[in-house]
């Protein structure tokens, strides 16, 4: 089912955006020049329907991905259970948080419980708990960086669908200037009007998804950073206690 996902997606937008651009006039003075944009500003409109859907899904992804409440008070938690040697107290509030690092953190707890009932040597017990911790990690940080390269393609493409757009436009407006005689103003303005408009929309398309996909790769760089921070603390800790 799942398969089917993407490319219904994909189908859905485009016919969405053929109906926006059909209807475009419907606005107003503004919707009419950009209708002379031509078929490309469907293609663009599609584009920006696919750029925003993928906006809301990584919003809501690392909302997700932080947990409930604060996460830097979550992982202050933990260290002071760890410390104390509480682990499970610190599995407790790994449940209770919810996060992307509270899974990693506790992944680590439960084999390193897991090791320590099993009267297992400091040695792999702080080796198998620290590949516990990787192996989470190594699952969670796809999630985070899902879908920020179909942002950055998109923001690429529209770029070169604007340039299209503008190709076309100017092929037009010299094809005006190249009759004899009087030179057709009309065609001349449509053309030129093509040619900008779709300029204006691939810009305003890429450089929205340039600036997401940038914030997006700020805020994950420094998710990962904090989680790397968190699991190996947690393993300098449980690796002392283990000597106690």
């Amino acid at each position: 089912m799942n398969r089917f996902i993407v490319p219904l997606g994909f189908a859905l937008a485009a016919v969405i955006s053929f109906v926006l651009w059909w209807f475009l006039p419907a606005i107003g003075e503004i919707g009419h020049q950009m209708k002379q944009g031509g078929p490309l500003v469907a293609g663009l409109i599609m584009l920006a329907i696919l750029q925003t859907a993928f906006i809301i899904e990584r919003i809501w992804s690392l909302k997700k991905a932080q947990g409930r409440g604060s996460l830097p008070d979550f992982l202050n938690n933990v260290r002071k259970a760890l410390h104390n040697g509480d682990v499970q107290r610190a599995i407790q509030l790994c449940a209770q948080q919810r996060g992307s690092a509270a899974n990693v953190i506790r992944a680590g707890l439960e084999r390193y419980l897991q090791l320590r009932s099993e009267g297992a040597p400091k040695e792999k017990v702080v080796a198998e708990t620290q590949a516990a911790i990787q192996e989470a990690n190594g699952l969670e940080v796809p999630l985070l960086e899902r879908n920020l390269i179909a942002l950055s393609t998109i923001a690429s493409i529209a770029t070169m669908v604007g340039l299209l757009g503008t190709v076309i436009g100017m092929i037009r407006s010299f094809a005006a200037l190249g009759h004899t005689g009087a030179v057709d103003a009309s065609k001349l303005a449509v053309g030129i009007s093509e040619a900008l408009i779709n300029t204006a929309g691939g810009l305003f398309v890429a450089i929205a998804g340039i600036v997401a996909y940038n914030v997006f790769v700020t805020r994950v760089d420094s998710f990962n950073y904090m989680m790397d921070e968190a699991s190996y603390e947690a393993v300098q800790l449980l690796s002392a206690s283990v000597d106690r």
